[in-house]
């Protein structure tokens, strides 16, 4: 019991300090020739693209992976407004995804412990990293990426 409750309080405490991280959408950033992999990181896929990333305090690195959902945070209403969730890898590391509600929609019903896949872009902070872009970019000139969540796709 007493075991329970550490591993419990440790998670809402680092789903608090995590959910304190301002974040914005950032410009984008052209791939390098004919890839999606960030100019340093050649043919870097899923949460090894995220790790090495956060390793080298990288930004502006296209991903996509999955992990399991630790915990819905409130919304970001500074600005473009944001669902904000955190997000569990497989290897052990954890990243907020910042999914623009004012661009696609909204994930309804998020439940601790499901899965989630994601396309976005990587943004580092010392917590883990932020993954944005994860909707369409309607002037065109972003790759635009998605959440796929209980079998629908969100883009």
């Amino acid at each position: 019991m007493v075991r329970k409750t550490i591993l419990l309080l440790g998670i809402a405490l680092a789903a608090f300090y995590l959910g304190r991280e301002s974040h914005r959408d950032f410009p984008p950033v052209a791939p390098a020739s004919g890839s999606r992999a960030s100019p340093g990181l050649p043919g870097a896929q899923g949460e090894t693209a995220i790790a090495e990333a956060f390793r080298m305090k990288r930004t502006d690195v296209p991903v996509q992976s999955q992990g399991r959902i630790i915990r819905a945070l409130p919304d970001d209403t500074n600005g473009s407004r944001h669902q904000r969730i955190l997000v569990g890898l497989p290897d052990g590391q954890s990243v907020l995804i910042a999914h623009n509600i004012d661009l696609a929609p909204r994930l309804a019903g998020i439940q601790p412990g499901e899965p989630i896949q994601f396309k976005g872009e990587y943004v580092w902070n010392a917590k883990g990293g932020v993954i944005h872009w994860t909707h369409h970019d309607p002037a065109g000139r972003h790759a635009g990426g998605w959440l796929k969540y209980r079998g629908e796709t969100h883009q």
